[in-house]
């Protein structure tokens, strides 16, 4: 008796942090799956065992179509990430972020794809007078990564419509978990936080640390990618806050990995960037469009990562 033939993914930027874990669910429910990452940011030793690997940039077009023959999804997670490092470099974070989601809607295209998943980002908001933040706000991005963020989600529908590319945005606030790279420009705030702890060093806040944020695990991301790539409701560039629903301040965050002040920790504190004030989602939508809801809790979250 002939075995099914496994269905095919490809995940862009497989080899930095939110990717690997796609692939490794992917692999997880027997498909077949191609990791493209130019390893600018990310990591080989990133990438899960069992996932073929190609070590191409996602503006190298022609390859990468090459890449996705076959494939029935493609999870489009790679780009230069964090604000700060787009202010400080607009023009590469462009090249990687519009051209590069372009690059890859193109592919996609013209190798028959059905279906890309596009990882957005909530900085595409910037700062809204109001919270939880929801999909119908227009967007106000401070930076220009929160701008690429965005026009990305507008070639996602543009596709949609004129190539019947199916294609569906999730826009992720703040992710966290396991596998992020405590160094270096693309640094998150929770990892370099842990690494300073471990240390002994003072936690170094940016600003007076009142700004507020919602982190959100990554394997509830995972699992929304999952739901995405599947679910007969979404495919015409539809834009999904994937968020915890809950916000807390910076300071609580240190709070939270070192015990607080009152324990007596340390805090450095250094100049304010330009960023959003306050930012939680409202994954309502999410909800009723995929049935996606976060499972954990941020508490939880950083008990793990402390334990690992």
């Amino acid at each position: 008796m002939d075995t099914p033939e496994k269905k095919k993914a490809v995940v862009t930027g497989g080899a930095g942090f939110i990717g690997p874990h796609i692939a490794r669910e992917l692999l997880n429910r027997g498909y077949e799956v191609h990791v493209i990452d130019n390893l600018s940011t990310g990591r080989r030793s990133s990438v899960p065992e069992g996932v073929v690997f190609h070590e191409v940039s996602i503006v190298d077009t022609k390859a990468i179509t090459e890449i996705m023959e076959g494939a029935i999804t493609v999870f489009h997670v790679a780009a230069l990430p964090r604000v700060q490092f787009s202010v400080e470099h607009p023009l590469e974070s462009n090249e990687a972020n519009i051209t590069g989601t372009l690059s890859v809607l193109v592919a996609a295209r013209d190798a028959k794809v059905k279906r890309v998943v596009f990882s957005a980002s909530s900085s595409a908001y910037g700062n809204q007078t109001t919270l939880p933040l929801v999909e119908t706000m227009t967007p106000d991005p401070l930076s220009p990564y929160g701008i690429q963020k965005h026009t990305g989600e507008c070639y996602m529908k543009i596709f949609a419509e004129l190539y019947e590319l199916e294609t569906v945005c999730l826009r992720y606030f703040n992710v966290y978990g396991t596998g992020m790279d405590p160094d270096g420009a693309m640094a998150l705030a929770i990892p370099k936080f842990i690494a300073q702890h471990r240390r002994g060093d003072p936690i170094t806040i940016t600003g007076d640390g009142t700004i507020t944020r919602d982190y959100t695990h990554v394997q509830d991301v995972v699992h929304a990618n999952m739901l995405a790539s599947e679910s007969p409701n979404v495919g015409k560039g539809e834009v999904l806050n994937i968020g915890a629903g809950h916000n807390v301040s910076v300071l609580a965050l240190a709070d939270l990995i070192d015990g607080g002040e009152a324990s007596g920790a340390k805090r450095i504190y250094i100049a304010p960037r330009a960023e959003a004030q306050d930012s939680r989602a409202d994954f309502s939508l999410a909800k009723k469009l995929l049935g996606w809801e976060p499972t954990i809790d941020l508490k939880d979250g950083i008990a793990e990562l402390l334990r690992a």
